[in-house]
């Protein structure tokens, strides 16, 4: 699994290939050993084109450096959706944020980058959420 590997939430891609102040920064994790998830590709492939309005071209260019760069990209199975469900209940997490936070926390990851979670909170004594852009 990942161990130590940093998690990287959809809007931290999202930010790699704009020119949004908070980019280098989000660029900047990708020098450290990180993981994503299938979902956090789909999701991103559907904010590039929708939010940003990227071509589909470019849009595959960007998941294949991601993937590239990235230690592992997991994928979630039914154990992981029902985690999700206890994540989403317990957190206050909508599912699909649940359901990328159970992947980390199955993995083994420690760090779980995102802008939109809840800055400092420890998820199952393993992974803590952090906002790097505060």
């Amino acid at each position: 699994m990942a161990g130590a590997a940093n998690f990287l939430d959809t809007n931290i891609l999202v930010y790699t290939v704009t020119e949004d102040r908070r980019a280098p920064h989000a660029r900047g994790l990708f020098e450290f050993p990180f993981v994503v998830s299938v979902q956090t590709l789909n999701e991103f492939a559907n904010a590039a084109r929708k939010k940003l309005k990227m071509p589909w071209q470019d849009i595959v260019e960007a998941i294949e450096v991601i993937v590239g760069a990235a230690r592992l990209v997991l994928s979630i199975d039914e154990k992981t959706t029902l985690f999700a469900i206890e994540f989403a209940q317990r957190y206050n997490f909508s599912f699909y944020d649940a359901a990328m936070v159970a992947t980390a926390v199955n993995a083994g990851c420690t760090r779980y980058y995102s802008e939109d979670l809840h800055h400092g909170l420890v998820v199952e004594r393993q992974m803590t959420i952090i906002n790097p852009f505060r």
